[in-house]
């Protein structure tokens, strides 16, 4: 059998539809699963068990007739048995048609008419469970599993490296990560919390916790606030792992971690690292687990600069 995805969305999408992916793989062991994703969340199949191939495809793109057609093209060639829709683009439903792949499932919505399995879609959930319901269509009820990881030994055995590089391996660590994507800047998405407050919160740790180390994640668009931490706290160390993988068992390492709403959260979570989360606009009850190892604070202005560093620190100490 043959199963084919098509997952748009950002890397944080991708690691939410893991659940998704590793029942379709218990259900049907031999199955060859493949996904059609945004190029920019290719690198989230890096920690995935489940999944053969990998197709990129930039759904938000403004793609000519051609390019649907040579997806269309490619996936009929492939002759999958079943195909899973994320979206609900009536476009999407007719790609899914054209390909005349036989078991089409996606959610009721605009495309249904090209569905054979459509699926009720119920957005007042965490994700992950929304994204599994799709499951329904071949009559599988189960829970949700947990997020789960599959992170290669060579990302574990660079971690381990760079935490004695660090000189954390015996003492522990708070990872931080305080940055955001280029595209939810470009799409003015508040997913950032201020320089200043970080440095508040630091400042707390180093009067409590002052033989705890701080680590900050540096991402390629994160410089600017990093180097804004360093000025005002020389003594943190800093960490770039070069993928997902590296950064899954950074993650994993930690005691606590601290972030904002981002694809790094949801690794966290995968890998059950206690975590407390930033939120501006967005829901924490749809993004996080129900789960005392993972808090969501959420702004009440919906900006996340005006969430308090003391709200924070509260959560973190207990108080």
């Amino acid at each position: 059998m043959r199963i084919v995805a098509l997952v748009p969305g950002g890397i944080g999408d991708q690691i939410l539809f893991f659940p998704t992916l590793d029942d379709l793989k218990r259900y049907y062991p031999d199955a060859e699963i493949d996904v059609v994703v945004e190029p920019r969340s290719k690198t989230a199949y890096r920690v995935c068990k489940s999944v053969q191939d990998v197709i990129p495809f930039d759904f938000k793109d403004r793609n000519s007739l051609a390019d649907w057609g040579n997806l269309v093209g490619r996936l009929r060639d492939r002759e999958y048995d079943i195909a899973i829709a994320l979206g609900q683009r009536w476009v999407v439903g007719l790609l899914l048609w054209l390909t005349g792949i036989r078991t089409r499932i996606g959610y009721t919505g605009p495309g249904t008419l090209f569905l054979t399995n459509p699926v009720p879609l119920k957005t007042q959930q965490y994700a992950a469970a929304m994204y599994h319901d799709l499951l329904q269509g071949l009559d599988i009820n189960s829970p949700c599993p947990e997020l789960a990881l599959n992170v290669p030994k060579a990302d574990i055995d660079w971690a381990e490296s760079e935490q004695k590089r660090l000189g954390i391996q015996e003492s522990g660590y708070v990872l931080i990560h305080g940055g955001s994507s280029q595209l939810a800047k470009t799409k003015g998405i508040d997913k950032i919390y201020p320089a200043q407050k970080w440095k508040q919160i630091i400042e707390n740790f180093r009067q409590k916790q002052p033989d705890l180390p701080i680590v900050v994640i540096q991402g390629p668009e994160d410089q600017q606030l990093v180097q804004q931490l360093l000025q005002s706290s020389p003594d943190i160390k800093v960490t770039s792992p070069a993928d997902i993988g590296k950064l899954a068992a950074m993650i994993a390492g930690a005691n606590l971690m601290l972030c904002t709403d981002s694809a790094p959260m949801h690794l966290a979570v995968a890998v059950q690292t206690y975590t407390i989360a930033l939120f501006g606009p967005t829901d924490p009850k749809k993004l996080l687990p129900q789960s005392d190892r993972f808090i969501g604070i959420k702004s009440a202005t919906t900006k996340m600069a005006d969430i308090p560093s003391q709200m924070i620190l509260e959560k973190i100490w207990g108080g």
